[in-house]
Parts: structure tokens; sequence; C-alpha cells
């Protein structure tokens, strides 16, 4: 998913709800680090291992990539189609663009590469692309565009089938999985309950932002879980596994599967909303993410009403 990043945060939420209600994954370009590699090589590395591209064209052109002159989005969206990948895009339409100058400001309009702007777009409208208004359009083009996708074409998904090379010697760690899957859900469905009642709070700060993470729907696959998709919201993952997001997980190499989701699936939504960090561990190659201020507060806020609900039923 690929678009400027500071005036299209509300529209790169909407898709990203949609992408995973949806029962697929996002990447979002921005969130990557480029560790010892140019950050064209990561973009790269991320839309060769994706199986669909989405561009969100609003009213900025984005960063400039010195060598070429042209803007990252416009670079990664160039190879996405010479690399041949089901792509799809969504442009803003100029009463949109006007209304949010309007109500925001001139930081929404691209001011010192007008001209490459109008001619990314109109490379963009020559191939698959729609307009949007609002964020309603938005969700309705990723559900459309993916359904034609899944119906359409051959998805290879997060893990190829040819990098399985012998499940048999995988039976135990299935067992074993399916155990912890079991338990996980039940542990969810169990927060689902005290979470869902946290929703009546006076305190409308936190109420609010628990109303938003509750409202997006995670899905676990069972690529991760080794057994059938678990559906849930991302109040409940931040909640149920808040020891690792406050101790912090890395993208070690020696990391778990369930840890490689929480880093790279769930540690970037949460980043969105100022609830975790994405920093450089000293003295070594990996990156963590680790809950910010605003994410243990949020917990702690989760922690005080779930003790409050059970002095009330004794």
């Amino acid at each position: 998913m690929s678009s400027t990043f500071t005036d299209l945060i509300e529209e790169r939420q909407a898709a990203v709800s949609a992408i995973l209600k949806a029962g697929h994954i996002p990447a979002g370009m921005e969130l990557f680090t480029a560790a010892d590699r140019s950050q064209m090589d990561i973009i790269k590395n991320w839309i060769d291992e994706s199986d669909v591209y989405m561009l969100i064209l609003g009213g900025r052109y984005g960063s400039i990539e010195p060598t070429t002159g042209k803007s990252y989005t416009e670079l990664e969206y160039d190879y996405a189609v010479e690399q041949g990948k089901a792509l799809f895009a969504v442009v803003i339409k100029e009463e949109a663009l006007e209304k949010k100058v309007k109500e925001y400001g001139t930081d929404f309009l691209e001011r010192d590469e007008p001209k490459s702007l109008s001619e990314f777009k109109k490379k963009v409208l020559s191939n698959i692309s729609s307009f949007f208004e609002d964020v309603k359009d938005i969700r309705l083009c990723v559900h459309e565009s993916l359904s034609d996708f899944s119906a359409n074409r051959k998805l290879k998904g997060w893990v190829s089938a040819d990098e399985i090379i012998d499940t048999h010697d995988l039976a135990e760690e299935i067992k074993k999985l399916n155990e912890e899957n079991r338990k996980l859900k039940s542990d969810i469905e169990s927060k689902d309950k005290k979470i869902k009642s946290l929703l009546n709070s006076k305190d409308s700060e936190f109420r609010e932002l628990a109303e938003v993470l509750n409202e997006i729907k995670i899905i676990i696959p069972k690529t991760h879980t080794k057994a059938d998709n678990i559906e849930t919201n991302l109040l409940n993952i931040f909640v149920t596994c808040k020891d690792s997001f406050v101790n912090g997980i890395t993208n070690d190499i020696s990391m778990k599967d369930w840890e490689n989701f929480l880093f790279f699936e769930v540690s970037p939504i949460l980043k969105i909303h100022g609830l975790m960090e994405n920093e450089k561990v000293t003295g070594v190659r990996y990156r963590r993410y680790v809950a910010t201020e605003l994410g243990t507060k949020l917990l702690a806020y989760v922690e005080k009403e779930q003790i409050k609900k059970n002095k009330e039923k004794k």
C-alpha cells in the first residue's frame, strides 16, 4: 500500500482496516526501515513479496529520491507496473482536495512539484484506478478490487507453498501450536467480554481511542497459528499481548512466528495511533517496537477499568 503519508493518514487507516477485514495483510512502505540497504531496495523487496499493489494518490507528490528526481511514491508505482503486479489506485477528487485545503491548510497541496504530480496522476489514471471523496469510497474500492483479484488471479499469499519442504517434521510443532492457539482464542474471547464494558467509561480520551481500536478488525491467519483463522480486533490484541508490547518486540532473525506477526502486522498499525514506536537498538542490527507513553497509559486505563468492573460484581 503506497501513498504520501502525513496528508493521507485517515485514508491510509481506512485502507488498512478494509484490507484486514477482507482477510489480507497490508504492508505500508513508510513503516519499514532501510537498515543497511537503500530505501528503494527495501521498497522493491516488499513489492516483490506482495501479491497486490495499492496506491492512494492525494494532493502531494511526496519525498524526492535524489538519483532519479522522482518521488518515492512514483518509483514504487513504476516498479510495481514493471513487475506485472496486480494493482489498483484511488485518486482524490478535486472537490475533496479543495475541501481538505480549506479545512487544514496548504500542507495538503503540492507546492514544489505540481507539474510532476500532474504527470504522475495522468500515468495513474491510464491504468486501473478510481476516484474517492472520503474514506467510504476507499473502503469500497478495496473490497471490490481485492474480491476481483482473489477470484481472477492466483495470489501467492504470505507464505508460498513451494517454501514448505517437509510437513512431516512439523507435526509435533503443529500440535503444540494448536494447543497455544486454543488458549489464545480462549484468552481473546475472555478479554473481549471485559473490554466491551470499557466503552461506557466516562474517560472520553481513552474511551474514544479504545473505540477506534475495537473497530479495527484483525485476522490472525492460519499461516501464523497453524490452525483456523482467528478474527479479533486491535484492542484485544494490544491488551492480550501487553507484556510483549511493553517489553519490546524485535525483528531479530530468531523471532517466532507469533512475534513476527506482532512486529510486522500489528505494531505498525498501533504506531499509526501513537501507541507504539520503532527504534534502533544500539550495538545490534535489529530494530525494536515498544509501547509509547500513550500506549502504556491506555493499558493502565484498561486494567483500572477491569478492576473497577470486578469490584462492582462482588
